[in-house]
């Protein structure tokens, strides 16, 4: 196990968002695919079990915690405008490839969703027919009635894969109560932040595919786009847009 001086680190103040590059979606060919929603359905049944039980960890007679004016009446995904990762990969694409889950109950409220990035220009920058593809996730958990604080540090480390002793977990300054970066080297990362009785994920993961147009498809692994480290100031800046628009 790592000890947290080892695991934690200080992300660094918000800047400006860096421009990378364009990337396309994926086309109709036949795809050599590393596919996002695999860990996206993974991490979205283990972050349901583990919030959903945490509800039922405090008595009810507990302080309610301060929910800072979070309203989740109905489903935000629509709205998320993702202008900061748009502007550094790709904008969104309108079309959702799963359908987005909404909970309103007396003790939570729970909104997930995942949406696909779009970029006409992929296959002409990256050549050789591999192009890659980006999906974002967006989970926000409003606890009304228990303080989800302790179970939101206990699982800094937690990862759709489980206990990861190998991811980078680096604590955001001056973003709600407290927040942490999640990166890996597989190509996702994650910011989870916390304020009050609202616990809110934007994740984003990168995957590559092979328009091979009915050919054969190389055995080579394609370009490498592990790295998303490019792209934290961006997904800060989303969700604090994202966090504004769910205060009323």
């Amino acid at each position: 196990m790592i000890s947290e001086p080892e695991m934690v680190g200080e992300f660094g103040a918000v800047g400006a968002v860096e421009v990378v590059g364009d990337f396309d979606r994926k086309p109709t060919g036949g795809p050599r695919t590393r596919r996002p929603w695999l860990w996206a359905l993974g991490g979205a049944v283990v972050a349901s079990a583990v919030w959903a039980g945490a509800v039922y960890l405090h008595p009810f007679g507990a302080r309610k915690p301060d929910m800072h004016g979070y309203r989740l009446e109905e489903d935000p995904c629509p709205t998320v405008r993702l202008r900061a990762i748009g502007a550094a990969i790709a904008p969104k694409d309108e079309t959702p490839r799963l359908k987005p889950e909404l909970l309103n109950d007396p003790a939570l409220d729970r909104a997930e969703c995942f949406i696909s990035l779009r970029s006409p220009a992929a296959k002409k920058s990256l050549g050789n027919r591999w192009y890659t593809d980006y999906s974002v996730g967006i989970t926000v958990a409003l606890h009304k009635r228990s303080d989800p604080k302790a179970e939101f540090e206990a699982m800094r480390g937690v990862t759709d894969a489980g206990v990861d002793a190998d991811v980078k977990v680096e604590k955001v300054p001056n973003l709600g109560d407290s927040a942490y970066a999640l990166t890996q080297d597989d190509g996702t990362a994650e910011l989870r932040v916390l304020e009050g009785g609202a616990v809110l994920s934007l994740s984003l993961a990168s995957y590559t595919q092979y328009n091979s147009d009915g050919g054969e498809v190389p055995s080579d692994e394609g370009p490498d786009i592990s790295d998303l480290s490019p792209y934290q100031s961006a997904m800060i800046s989303d969700m604090r847009d994202l966090m504004r628009s769910l205060k009323r």
